[in-house]
């Protein structure tokens, strides 16, 4: 197939089911692909301990099943690039063919939290590895797959900051430098982000991040809470160029937002983090959220991960339902929910068992087990979002 471009946005292409401008179903599933090294020093690969790396061209079958013809998945670097500049693509190459023969359209993490050993995240030599990696993957995709890809070039700058820098949770395992971490995965998001377009004029480049609200105490100043509230936008600011242009951020740095919500992402300030739940006064609704993040960057936006564990799933896909379509009727163009992650998986620092996906975890055979609750929540929120769309259009 001769290599072709396609337009950064909108994306969704051929075998679009009509529901968003951006992807080829307004559901998503995202396959959890975390490669950092823990606290510990291990190495984690989400993507092998699903076995989502092995049967991947079945689970993009049985996404399709339930229609879900778009995907999140990652790109483990760290197997990739196992000598520096030598790229080993045996471990990507199963998973773009799965995607192409299967009809799935599929947006690649390049950096999902991992790096290979050989690098310091901190010297100038990591933005130069990341954006040869990043411009080696795009000329890959096309050659591979005809056509320019959808790629996050590095995952949650501001959590990946936050976790590696602040509090030493995954790698590099520092404490107070999670304003430098963020300064250089910014460099690293641009500088990758323009190695793909040079190599794959037409990709469409995904900024990802958490959105969330933090609610001040009663005997705090409200003050504190607002400042760090606005510090969630500083990772999008800066690729955007309204923060620190001299990292070179711009208008060009990304096409889409893609922004991340769980059940916890509001709390109190300070002290133990609690979570402020939909039925406390102090929450703040979802789709007041979403249109904030909207109003900032006026870019294409969809919720590019959401999740709860347990019997809560079903009910808690309903809400995320409802607070999206009223934002859609306030005018947030949201072109999609990425169920993330749409495969259970073990858990990153305990191996406990985490029942958060459509599909179950086994350690054999090849088809997933589904969690029919949520199953037939997805059936009825998928036939929802199908009238919305069709009474936009009808209006």
């Amino acid at each position: 197939m001769a290599p072709h471009a396609e337009p950064a946005s909108p994306a969704a292409g051929p075998g679009s089911d009509g529901t968003s401008d951006l992807f080829r179903s307004f559901f998503i599933g995202g396959f959890e692909c975390s490669t950092q090294r823990r606290r510990d020093g291990r190495r984690l690969d989400l993507l092998a301990g699903t076995r989502h790396d092995v049967l991947v061209a079945q689970d993009y079958r049985q996404l399709a099943e339930h229609g879900i013809r778009s995907a999140r998945d990652g790109i483990r670097w760290h197997l990739v690039e196992t000598r520096p500049g030598h790229y080993d693509w045996s471990s990507v190459l199963p998973a773009l063919r799965a995607a192409r023969d299967t009809g799935t359209q599929v947006a690649w993490d390049l950096c999902h939290y991992g790096w290979p050993d050989a690098v310091d995240v901190f010297s100038p030599a990591f933005v130069e590895h990341f954006a040869r990696f990043a411009g080696a993957f795009a000329r890959l995709h096309r050659d591979e797959m005809g056509f320019a890809p959808t790629v996050c070039p590095v995952n949650e700058i501001s959590f990946f900051a936050w976790a590696g820098g602040d509090v030493a949770l995954m790698n590099p395992g520092q404490t107070h430098r999670a304003n430098e971490l963020k300064l250089q995965l910014v460099r690293a998001a641009i500088a990758g982000a323009r190695a793909v377009r040079d190599a794959a004029p037409g990709a469409c480049i995904l900024a990802i991040d958490p959105i969330t609200n933090i609610v001040p105490r009663p005997d705090q100043d409200p003050a504190d809470a607002a400042a760090h509230n606005e510090n969630q936008f500083q990772a999008w600011d800066m690729l955007c160029g309204l923060q620190h242009p001299e990292l070179g951020g711009g208008a060009d740095s990304f096409d889409v937002l893609g922004v991340n919500y769980y059940w916890n992402n509001q709390w109190l300030h300070g002290g133990h983090r609690e979570a402020v739940l939909p039925s406390d006064p102090r929450h703040r609704p979802l789709r007041d959220l979403l249109a904030g993040a909207y109003a900032r960057y006026r870019k294409p936006i969809f919720m590019a991960e959401t999740s709860i564990e347990g019997d809560e799933r079903a009910p808690w896909l309903r809400y995320i339902g409802e607070e999206v379509r009223a934002a859609m009727r306030a005018g947030v163009p949201m072109d999609g929910i990425c169920l993330y992650p749409v495969l259970s998986h073990l858990g990153w620092d305990d191996d406990r068992y985490c029942p958060n996906g459509l599909f179950e975890l086994q350690p054999e055979g090849d088809r997933r087990p589904v969690h029919a609750p949520l199953a037939a929540e997805l059936r009825e929120q998928q036939r929802l979002f199908a009238e919305l769309r069709r009474s936009r259009a009808a209006s």
